[in-house]
């Protein structure tokens, strides 16, 4: 499954998922801020969704879900 990334000004966040157990799979979200110095380690922070999925789509969809309220909680 392809990551989903999502910016907002200086902020990107990137919609993933992993596998927790055999068929049960959990939405990611890495949300990186980006200064513009390439030389400057970016800050990043991983959040998981609460809850695990069946189905790999499923889990996207809510780490997509995530993600835009990650977002959207976001002063610029």
């Amino acid at each position: 499954m392809e990551d989903i990334t999502y910016t907002k000004g200086l902020y990107t966040a990137t919609a993933s998922i992993k596998e927790v157990e055999s068929d049960t799979w959990q939405g990611v979200v890495t949300l990186s801020r980006d200064e513009g110095d390439v030389t400057a380690d970016q800050e990043t922070t991983v959040y998981e969704v609460d809850a695990t999925s069946s189905t790999p789509e499923e889990a996207l969809e809510e780490a997509k879900a995530l993600a835009h309220r990650i977002l959207g909680s976001i002063e610029l």
